[in-house]
């Protein structure tokens, strides 16, 4: 039976086939190796002469196969071709009447070719914003041919690159496929062309001319977008407006652009003694336009520009609303493009020019715009413009006499007087600190240069006071010769414009002479405090300097130091046979006069004496009973029980169990096992104990030291540790020996001296020569003593 494709399975659609002759019945059993089974192999599917599968139930593709006849495959077109489409590029022309330059819009389309079934299906891809509906254009159906063939499907035949193909009276030409397109094709033995470039579209062409026009060169962003980057970003020049008219002068201006919102603010600067007064506001913060007309009357520009306005009355008026605006003119506005050097600004019609620009603005310019050239330009003067005040050449009137000056300062400067400041600081550093001085008055009158004055200076306000010292049977009574106040220096201006300048610490020093409140006064000592004092701040006091004052001795002495050393010691011809000398304070001042003369002041001997002094301070000695006394009655006061816990941190810090650890280590395990005992008694403790040859404390002679249970009970009351357990008495004779081997290793010149026969005698004159068995150091380590004394320096 032959039945016709595409139609139902309904009476009147089988026909017999005629040529048919043979009819074998079906087998379903077959016989295999001599078993009987049930045949389930299956019927091969006729194919037509083109090698293409029939089907009954699908229609016939109409395409050739590059299978030969017979031999293609045996499968049904959906299940061969399932999921297999063809994909055409293509466009179609659309008539548009709304443009005059666009007679057509060219829609460019894809192609669908469902191989399964032979149905069709086109889709536009969707543009953003092109105001056409967009998307599936033919829905997937099988389409007719154009007349006169209409009664027929379009097959894959009918679709190919560079073709024109109608569908529903639209006109399609393909210019391009895909890949697999191509290759199917190419297969079946379709040749397929090169693709085809789609015309211009006339629209896109005037889109893009519009654009052009319309966007300016610099990238405009969202407002909000732009106040988040550029918020508090501040870009500031220096302006000025020429207003130099006949009540008129020229005005500096400081110009602020804000890039958060494009406004613009100017202030003006007011120039000292200008008659100005008020807000220094010369133009308030908004945005800046650059064509300025005049001021615009109300109402003459609105939003929006109604057009056929018709009716007589306002009852029956009627109106419509321009859609383009074509009433409004366009506003332009100053940007940061127009803010340069040199750049002259409309500021509602006065001309302001930019002369310079800050730090942060020259660089934004540098990296926004590339500019390097920030030469500023120069503002022009008027001759009757007022001058710019100079703090530095402001003259005081003189001083009249009353008072102090400072206090006639304070009325000049201000209507409300004040009373003068005080530094502060210098109050709280210098409290207490006072340098005193021995002086004799310098007189005609006999009886007053047996006078003796001490001279105090406080250094905390620069002020002196002189006390004189009672002397039996002498007609002066003792006590407060001068009160507390600041002396001037003798010499000055008294009533002047200038401040006067008084007297200072560093005025001060021995064998000097000043006149002290019509009095002179000649300082002979100073006390072991002020000596000190000086001595530690060379910087201020150039005579209490050691390097100074070696530095010029040494220059003095380049072409002397044979007669000063003769001089001072006047019986040793061989100093390297020596190893340490010593002379008297009187021998060594006497060298240093006759050498140096009036170059060299009481002061700088005294301070060479004392820094190269023979006489060395005594330890201080501590007595062990004392001190442990001591340390046990504070343990017993705290009921401090923790020993085990003080061995047990001494195994941890020293697990080798050395019998010996070293001072820093030891002093930091008292304080952190917090043992009840001050700093001065931790260093009396520590002084007493047990050392070896590396100067390391003795754990076990430490550890019985703090022994409570052993030994006798305390019996020492409570006394100050740092004064009255170990007393420290200050050496107060410093210098009364120089160590003149030293003095002469520090100078490093030539001695000069002629050889000759050593004198056996220990004493010459007042001079002392110690052989090398009675000293006491070798000479290294009176270098390093030398090397010490510099560092203190």
């Amino acid at each position: 039976m032959l039945r016709i494709p595409g139609m139902p399975l309904l009476p009147g659609t089988l026909f017999r086939d005629v040529s048919r002759g043979h009819y074998p019945k079906p087998q379903s059993l077959l016989s295999f190796q001599g078993l009987s089974m049930l045949s389930d192999r299956q019927k091969c599917l006729p194919s037509d002469s083109s090698a293409v599968t029939v089907d009954l139930s699908c229609p016939p593709i109409g395409s050739p196969s590059i299978y030969p006849p017979r031999s293609g495959p045996c499968m049904p077109p959906w299940i061969s071709y399932d999921k297999k489409v063809l994909c055409f590029h293509a466009f179609f022309k659309q008539t548009l009447q709304e443009l005059y330059h666009a007679p057509y819009l060219v829609r460019k389309v894809k192609i669908y070719y469902y191989l399964e079934d032979g149905t069709v299906e086109i889709f536009e891809p969707r543009v953003d914003n092109s105001g056409i509906v967009q998307g599936c254009v033919v829905h997937r159906q099988r389409v007719r041919k154009a007349p006169p063939c209409d009664n027929e499907f379009m097959s894959l035949i009918d679709f190919n690159v560079d073709m024109t193909v109608q569908i529903f009276d639209r006109h399609y030409h393909i210019t391009n496929c895909d890949h697999f397109t191509r290759v199917f094709l190419n297969k079946r033995g379709i040749t397929v062309p090169d693709p085809v470039e789609p015309p211009c579209d006339p629209t896109e062409l005037v889109k893009n001319r519009h654009q052009a026009r319309s966007v300016s060169s610099t990238k405009k962003n969202h407002p909000f977008a732009q106040f988040l980057k550029y918020d508090r970003q501040v870009l500031k020049f220096s302006a000025y407006w020429d207003d130099r008219t006949e009540f008129g002068d020229v005005r500096k201006l400081e110009l602020c652009y804000y890039l958060a919102d494009d406004t613009i603010e100017i202030k003006e600067a007011h120039i000292r003694n200008s008659g100005r007064d008020g807000p220094t506001v010369f133009l308030k913060r908004g945005r800046l336009v650059r064509e300025f007309q005049g001021l615009l009357l109300p109402g003459q520009v609105t939003p929006k520009t109604l057009l056929n306005v018709l009716g007589t009355n306002m009852r029956n008026v009627r109106y419509c609303i321009d859609p383009l605006n074509t009433g409004n003119k366009e506003i332009h506005y100053y940007n940061e493009r127009d803010l340069q050097i040199g750049s002259v600004i409309n500021v509602y019609g006065r001309a302001v020019v930019i002369t310079d620009l800050d730090p942060y603005t020259r660089k934004y310019f540098r990296k926004r715009f590339g500019i390097q050239d920030f030469t500023p330009l120069t503002i022009p003067n008027r001759s009757d413009d007022c001058a710019e005040h100079k703090s530095t050449e402001r003259l005081l009137p003189p001083f009249n006499g009353w008072g102090s000056y400072e206090d006639s300062v304070g009325n000049c400067l201000s209507v409300e007087p004040k009373p003068p400041k005080s530094d502060f600081k210098k109050f709280i550093k210098f409290d207490r600190y006072v340098l005193r001085f021995g002086a004799k008055m310098l007189s005609t009158v006999k009886a007053n240069c047996e006078r003796i004055f001490v001279i105090s200076y406080y250094l905390c306000d620069d002020t002196l006071q002189i006390q004189e010292i009672a002397v039996r049977n002498s007609g002066f009574l003792g006590g407060e010769f001068m009160k507390r106040k600041r002396l001037e220096l003798p010499g000055q201006e008294k009533f002047s414009c200038k401040q006067p300048q008084y007297y200072m610490a560093w005025n001060f020093f021995i064998g000097s002479t000043m006149a002290l409140k019509d009095f002179i006064f000649h300082i002979v000592s100073a006390d072991e405090y002020t000596l000190m004092y000086m001595e530690h701040h060379p910087e201020e006091f150039c005579h209490a300097n050691v390097l100074v004052i070696m530095e010029k001795v040494t220059n003095f002495l380049k072409t002397r130091m044979a007669d000063f050393i003769g001089t001072c010691v006047p019986s040793c011809n061989d100093l390297d046979a020596k190893t340490d000398i010593f002379v008297s304070f009187e021998s060594f001042k006497g060298a240093l006069i006759n050498a140096l003369g009036n170059q060299i002041s009481d002061h700088e001997i005294i301070t060479l004496c004392r820094h190269f002094s023979a006489e060395q301070t005594l330890p201080h000695k501590c007595t062990r009973s004392n001190v442990r006394a001591a340390a046990h009655l504070e343990l017993k006061r705290s009921l401090w029980n923790a020993r085990d816990d003080l061995m047990e941190h001494f195994h941890h810090i020293n697990p080798k169990n050395l019998p010996f650890l070293p001072e820093s280590k030891v002093r930091s395990t008292l304080r952190g096992c917090r043992l009840p005992f001050s700093t001065e008694l931790i260093d009396n403790i520590l002084s007493i104990l047990n050392r070896n040859d590396c100067n390391d404390i003795e754990i076990c002679d430490l550890m019985n030291f703090l022994d409570v249970s052993c030994g006798k009970g305390c019996d020492m009351p409570p006394v100050n540790h740092a004064f009255e357990l170990c007393p420290k008495i200050p050496f107060l004779h410093k210098g009364r020996s120089v160590n003149f081997t030293c003095f002469l290793h520090y100078l490093n010149l030539p001695l000069n001296l002629p050889t000759g026969i050593n004198n056996d005698s220990t004493k010459v004159n007042d001079d002392r020569i110690l052989p090398p068995s009675a000293t006491t150091k070798t000479n290294e380590q009176k270098d390093e003593d030398v090397h010490k004394d510099d560092h203190l320096i």
